[in-house]
């Protein structure tokens, strides 16, 4: 059942493991430049931590400490061991870079193995990823695992979308790795082709590497006949196998053998009651060249309550439903994009892709929502088009408890990228 027995040790196993592990990894970590200050700042010896009983006297670690620290002060060996380097610049700041030895590479390639093979992937499988390689972490993160299984593996990368569909056909493609918002893109590629995406051979995709709604997943179920697999990864933890989805489907299981999470109020940073959102905070724990103690990753998430009925007691997250540094106030309301693309993704006439627009107009700030409307409804009929509108305009109303101003434009008519999508467009900084 299980690729590796780890997944399946009870509560009382895994979380003695996490406290061998966590008092081996503080040791570590105290060897680095960053964590020799931050221990001495706050008066702690590595020793004193004993125990999962301990982990609130580490003190946290953000983006700031890791850019501070560049380009090795979180290395607690000699760069000599090290034998990969990967930087990221994620969404906002400049780059941060981690660094690994090849115990971490052999690490990382199991975990993601275990991802893939708990979605039922297997040996003799041909996977396609179309991630981009390089310092970005989703391609070659990906591609060691599905090696590591026993995959047929084509690094396909990202873009060139005729390509792509090429692979696909040609080489009989059963899984992919792919972005949400290029899975949309793509489609639209097929669509001009006059192919149809569902009569391929593929049977799973994994998706993740940008927040995605629960519609956005079930499109791209439809539209290529599979079922879609969310996953979780950020650069300093690795990138992906963090965290994936069970068969069930229902959260993403953190492989609580290798990394430690913690969800506290991004505020207070005291920890929220299960099954509230906060904060996510991650400590790896089998990490050897550049171990990182509870880092705040920024991503808003909850535990999941109860068990899984796969068996495994790795606790669930849910999706990701926003950043805390990326959240937009809006008449003194509280809103992250994610919840626009909910509203907009559950619209039947509604194209692949959006954009909000947020613009000042005076002391105002104001809040568009530039929607792509599919070519079968965008009609010159202006009475069903302003019947659209509103309606768009009366469920975000309802979600956000705000009132956006709704622009139905064709399809495949806003900017299209072929790696993240960028769904805010802030112009509230630039002169009239």
């Amino acid at each position: 059942m299980f690729f590796d027995p780890l997944e399946g040790l009870d509560r009382k196993e895994l979380e003695g493991l996490q406290s061998v592990r966590l008092r081996s990894v503080t040791q570590a970590a105290a060897r680095s430049p960053l964590y020799a200050g931050l221990f001495q700042e706050h008066g702690l010896r590595a020793d004193q931590i004993r125990g999962l009983d301990d982990l609130a006297r580490i003190p946290l670690t953000d983006k700031e400490h890791l850019r501070s620290s560049y380009p090795d002060g979180l290395l607690c060996r000699p760069k000599e061991e090290m034998v990969r380097l990967h930087a990221s610049s994620g969404t906002t700041g400049a780059a941060t870079v981690i660094f690994h030895t090849a115990g971490d590479i052999q690490t990382w390639a199991d975990l993601v193995a275990r991802c893939f093979h708990m979605v039922g992937v297997r040996p003799g499988d041909v996977f396609q990823n179309m991630s981009g390689y390089g310092l970005f972490t989703g391609g070659l993160g990906i591609h060691y695992g599905a090696e590591r299984l026993g995959c047929l593996t084509i690094p396909a990368g990202a873009g060139n979308s005729k390509r792509q569909i090429k692979l696909l056909q040609d080489f009989l493609v059963t899984v992919i790795h792919i972005i949400p918002s290029y899975a949309l893109h793509l489609a639209t590629v097929f669509q001009s082709l006059g192919v149809e995406p569902s009569g391929l051979h593929l049977k799973t995709a994994l998706i993740g590497a940008e927040p995605h709604s629960e519609e956005i997943r079930r499109r791209i179920e439809e539209l290529y006949g599979v079922k879609a697999y969310n996953s979780y990864g950020l650069s300093e933890m690795n990138g992906p196998g963090v965290a994936f989805e069970c068969p069930e489907q229902n959260g993403m299981h953190i492989w609580e053998d290798a990394f430690l999470p913690e969800i506290l109020d991004p505020v207070t940073l005291e920890p929220v009651p299960e099954g509230e959102v906060g904060e996510l905070i991650l400590t790896t724990l089998t990490r050897e060249g550049m171990p990182i103690l509870r880092y705040r990753t920024r991503d808003l998430t909850r535990f999941l309550p109860g068990d899984c009925p796969c068996g495994r007691v790795h606790r669930r997250i849910d999706r990701i439903v926003g950043r805390s540094d990326d959240m937009i106030i809006i008449k003194g309301v509280n809103i992250f994009p994610m919840q626009v693309e909910r509203v907009l993704m559950a619209i039947p006439e509604v194209g692949q892709n959006y954009l909000i627009v947020l613009e000042r107009q005076g002391y105002l700030d104001q809040f568009k929502v530039q929607v792509e409307v599919k070519s079968e409804f965008f009609v010159e009929d202006m009475r069903e088009l302003k019947k659209l509108q509103n309606k768009i305009t009366g469920l975000l109303r309802d979600e956000l408890l705000v009132t956006p101003k709704v622009e139905l434009v064709e399809a495949r008519s806003l900017p299209c990228s072929e790696g993240k999508a960028q769904r805010v467009c802030d112009l509230r900084g630039q002169a009239e």
